[in-house]
């Protein structure tokens, strides 16, 4: 695994105290013990200690947030520069096709697995498709980011051919998953759950545009009863490693990495004297609210990310 000699600088204009993710390292062949194709991982690191059926226990629709704001936002920044990127390429590719280079010419389509009631994307991007695949039709009705959704127990049916499902307005309609159909497939803190990776991202890999990628990021959280039993036994490098090496194993990529995705841990500026606070009370509170807005930013949930881009036919870079 290469660490990266130094960061980019974001071009988010989101707050500082959230600035964009920081690669802590790309993955290589050497990496992993096995090559791409072969598989490490046998049916007792993919044991659960509940397995009972998964429609029972996402039966009953949970509207909450499985990890905290500060994270939340730390998605979203990370989503918006890494679709930015990509809206960028798409530009510079229409135009070098003689197209027009607007926003027509680059629309993101998104595919959301493991989908819920919100899929934390930014705001300013455009969009095309944005199809969600989940467990719990009511919490994917009330998705309002997605254009298209399907319920579906990936554990159970881990391919992603056409099908009838529903769409945002609970209509009927014909979702068509044909080869390159997505400029991003994404997975927010449900990777953990997958009990056949193998398939899932030999799919992801069979769906993505070339120059597309998959963001699959994760916490420290989980319903642990349904976490697959090596991701208990992890810390968050040996997770970071297990992501990544579903990506090796499944298929050819040009780039794996893993990223932080919450800003470094920043100092709590100093108190003003007892004096200059009561001579400018002011400074005293102006120092209170940075004080905790340091602190809430330090804290929390910590957020991690793979990202694998798919090979471009151009040779465009999508960072």
């Amino acid at each position: 695994c290469v660490s990266p000699m130094s960061t980019s600088t974001s071009t988010s204009t989101s707050s500082s105290l959230f600035a964009n993710a920081k690669q802590i390292c790309e993955f290589e062949a050497g990496d992993f013990p096995l090559p791409t194709g072969e598989w490490a991982y046998d049916e007792a690191d993919l044991r659960r200690l509940d397995e009972s059926d998964d429609n029972r226990f996402y039966d009953v629709p949970r509207f909450v947030t499985h990890i905290d704001d500060a994270a939340i936002e730390a998605l979203t920044n990370f989503y918006r520069q890494e679709m930015t990127n990509l809206v960028a390429m798409k530009k510079r590719k229409s135009k070098k096709n003689g197209g027009g280079g607007g926003n027509d010419d680059a629309k993101i389509d998104v595919l959301d697995l493991c989908s819920s009631w919100i899929s934390h994307l930014p705001d300013g991007i455009p969009y095309g498709r944005v199809v969600g695949i989940g467990m719990n039709r009511d919490e994917l009705a009330a998705n309002t980011q997605l254009t298209e959704f399907r319920v579906q127990d990936l554990n159970q049916n881990p391919y992603l051919r056409s099908e009838e499902s529903s769409s945002s307005s609970s209509s009927s309609s014909s979702l068509s998953f044909d080869d390159s159909s997505f400029d991003v497939v994404c997975n927010v803190v449900s990777v953990d759950y997958l009990t056949k990776p193998r398939e899932i991202f030999q799919e992801t890999h069979r769906l993505l545009r070339p120059g597309g990628m998959a963001l699959i990021s994760f916490s420290n959280r989980c319903f642990p009863t349904k976490a697959v039993s090596m991701w208990l036994q992890a810390d968050d490098i040996g997770r970071m490693s297990i992501v990544g090496s579903y990506f090796h194993y499944t298929a050819k990529w040009k780039s794996i990495e893993a990223l932080n995705l919450k800003p470094p841990i920043r100092d709590i500026p100093e108190r003003p004297s007892f004096q200059d606070m009561f001579q400018n009370p002011a400074k005293g509170f102006a120092w209170m609210n940075t004080a905790a807005a340091v602190q809430k930013a330090n804290s929390g949930d910590p957020m991690f990310a793979v990202k694998a881009v798919k090979d471009d036919d151009d040779e465009e870079e999508t960072s």
